[in-house]
């Protein structure tokens, strides 16, 4: 119950920022042109920085047991989601010409800018280093399957090239663990600069969400069955049963942070790099928005319910 009262009072603080995006736009404070300015500097400063401080900021290091424990939980959350996202979209009665949407959706989730937040709230700065691989794999994988679906979804799929994946998210987690293999102390000036930019991307990227919130008629997406269904399996089904699992396993000692984070990032809502792409290729993008939304908004109660089994 503790833990859940930690996430439940960190998310409160998060969706605050998120409602002052939204009052924000809705006022006119901020323009279409200045929040994609905005989430573009998120994209390539703010974020990278909150990856690469997860490790130069950390007072202690996980030794390389704990790694490859997280290593292999981290391999485990993709390949499960990437084999249940075509089932689910099944399950749900998916239209055939949104199905692959769907499993974008439910492979890519919020893990960065919500993630890093509420396990460093729940098991302290250091335990953030483990998210920073799910970011990692997030990013291999997205840059590569993840592009490869939208272009399936065009009919314009072709040959994986390596320059879609030379971006400053997945430098930041080469540079991450760089610094996790090569423990090397930088200055203090250093470490402080990387720091003031990581403690702008929770607050920032949760002000963007507010502005995204903002485009939406909030009426639509909570009346639409299938969403609801969504939410069920994604946010709640899925991280239970990966909890109760991974804390129970038989003749299986895992370090219990390194279990405790797997069903939480199961139960993190979808991400906005599925709505940004999406929009991008000029492909109609209502799904990804709709269920953007409702999948943030109902985190408030589904990732502490979550919290209970962990």
């Amino acid at each position: 119950m503790e833990n859940s009262l930690i996430i439940f009072t960190k998310l409160v603080v998060m969706f605050a920022f998120a409602l002052a995006g939204y009052i924000a736009f809705k006022k006119h404070w901020v323009t279409d042109k200045g929040s994609s300015e905005v989430s573009k500097l998120i994209v390539n400063i703010f974020n990278p920085a909150l990856i690469i401080a997860t490790v130069v900021g950390a007072d202690e290091r996980p030794s390389a047991e704990l790694v490859m424990q997280n290593v292999i939980l981290v391999c485990i959350l993709f390949g499960t989601m990437i084999a249940l996202s075509p089932i689910i979209a099944r399950v749900l009665r998916v239209p055939k010409d949104e199905r692959t949407l769907y499993m974008i959706m439910l492979v890519f989730t919020n893990l960065g800018f919500m993630g890093i937040p509420l396990i460093g709230s729940l098991y302290g700065q250091s335990a953030t280093f483990y998210v920073s691989l799910y970011i990692l794999m997030y990013n291999l994988l997205f840059y590569s399957f993840g592009l490869y679906l939208f272009k399936r979804q065009m009919n314009t799929a072709g040959k994986f090239s390596i320059k879609q994946m030379c971006n400053p998210g997945m430098f930041a987690c080469l540079v991450a663990l760089f610094f996790f293999l090569v423990p090397i102390q930088l200055p203090f000036v250093a470490i402080d600069f990387i720091s003031y930019l990581a403690d702008a991307c929770v607050p920032l990227s949760m002000i963007v969400t507010g502005f995204a919130l903002a485009h939406i008629n909030l009426k639509e997406i909570f009346t639409e069955a299938r969403l609801y269904g969504y939410v069920f399996i994604k946010q709640l089904f899925l991280p239970i049963v990966a909890a109760l699992i991974i804390m129970h396993l038989p003749g299986v000692n895992l370090n219990p942070v390194v279990a405790g984070i797997l069903p939480l990032m199961y139960g993190m809502p979808n991400g906005s790099m599925p709505v940004i792409v999406s929009e991008e290729y000029g492909m109609d993008n209502t799904a990804c928005s709709k269920l953007y939304a409702l999948t943030t908004l109902v985190t408030i109660v589904t990732l502490p319910i979550v919290t209970l089994f962990v």
